[in-house]
């Protein structure tokens, strides 16, 4: 029952900002029969445990409900989950992961035990908090759940656009899972370079998905010539939000004017050395409620956020070249290519994919990583 509310969590990701997306089934465990099965909607309210409630009606009394997140226990836009399901009479009540929310942890948990209500925890555990993990580094470290996205040609190298228009380097499948990822992300950042040679629209374009299309964001300390890219044309469509610094607003103040004019979200964070330090820059997403944020490049920007460790997943797309019978790429030559790139190491490979004529492997930080790593005469104490 449990695999059934994951995947129910897995399908609001990327739609569910600022809130998490949660699972949650109540099930008849004699008859092992699911009642109802209901996941968090659409901008977050409401949450999954009363929808699976108003679901079940009357026949989730005396059953069993599985949800893979805590439920709420505080006052906020809508009343506490936990007395939703007190109220409704469940038995027991199966969670995967208590709630690192200061406002719950534990809270939610402690309600219902006291209304003589059945609680087992930690099951699935693993597997929901990578689910979660957006809204757990968001309460925890101040900033969203990021994954590094790459693409690499067949010789282990980057594509650099022509200036009007990206250069793809992977086949249509390998494409529409890159897509599928933005669908997934609540923001979608590139750096100032990737903009200058690409021109990217940074749209989800699948099928019925492009209504999840991410916030674009563009770094930039110095933004000069952002205005007329086509970002800033499709601002009042698809969200943008230029993120740069003091200084590079001084110097580009017409072009900020016109920007703003296109409705392009500016924001100005803290610059060490000239450059934008990037955990001012996760913590301003954070309090906008981003909770998934997908790195699409290009390497200057991966290489900051792998310097300062601020990552927890990176997801490289490979083309093989010379033929549908190339060898894919090994793990450790793939290991190799993403030190080379992005000054990657110490990943540890999570999963792989054959996506016709080209390779899909995802790597994870390992679980010890401390974070990031200041530079000189600044302490990570200083964000």
């Amino acid at each position: 029952m449990m695999g059934i509310a994951l995947r129910m969590a897995r399908r609001g990701i990327g739609t569910t900002s600022p809130n998490p997306s949660v699972g949650a089934v109540i099930a008849d465990e004699a008859a092992q029969e699911v009642i109802s099965r209901a996941v968090t909607a659409p901008s977050g309210r409401p949450h999954a445990e009363p929808l699976a409630i108003a679901e079940a009606g009357e026949r989730a009394r005396g059953k069993t409900m599985y949800v893979t997140l805590e439920p709420c226990s505080h006052h906020g836009k809508t009343p506490p989950c936990s007395d939703a399901v007190i109220n409704a009479g469940l038995a027991r009540v199966v969670v995967a992961l208590s709630d690192p929310d200061p406002r719950v942890s534990g809270r939610g948990l402690d309600q219902l035990r006291k209304a003589g209500i059945a609680v087992t925890r930690g099951v699935r555990a693993h597997e929901a908090h990578w689910l979660t993990r957006g809204h757990i580094v968001r309460v925890s470290e101040r900033r969203p759940f990021v994954q590094l996205k790459m693409a690499l040609s067949a010789d282990g190298c980057v594509p650099h656009g022509t200036g009007h228009e990206p250069v793809f380097v992977t086949g249509p499948l390998a494409r529409a899972m890159g897509h599928l990822l933005r669908a997934e992300a609540d923001a979608i950042l590139i750096g100032h370079g990737t903009l200058k040679d690409d021109d990217p629209d940074l749209t989800c374009r699948l099928p019925g998905l492009a209504s999840r299309s991410p916030i674009r964001v563009v770094l930039a300390a110095d933004p000069v010539g952002i205005e007329g890219s086509r970002l800033v044309q499709t601002a009042s469509t698809v969200p943008v939000h230029l993120v740069t610094t003091e200084s590079g607003i001084a110097a580009n103040a017409e072009a900020i004017g016109q920007m703003t004019a296109s409705g392009v979200v500016i924001h100005t964070v803290r610059a060490v050395g000239g450059r934008i330090w990037l955990p001012s820059l996760l913590e301003r997403l954070a309090e906008i409620g981003v909770t998934r944020l997908l790195v699409e490049g290009g390497p200057s920007v991966w290489r900051a956020f792998a310097r300062h460790g601020l990552f927890d997943e990176v997801i490289l797309f490979r083309a093989r070249g010379g033929g549908a019978t190339t060898s894919p790429i090994s793990i450790a030559a793939a290991a190799a290519e993403l030190e080379c790139q992005a000054g990657l190491t110490g990943l540890l490979l999570h999963a792989r994919r054959h996506l016709a004529g080209d390779d899909m492997l995802v790597f994870r930080r390992p679980s010890g990583h401390t974070g990031f790593i200041p530079p000189a005469g600044l302490s990570s104490g200083d964000t």
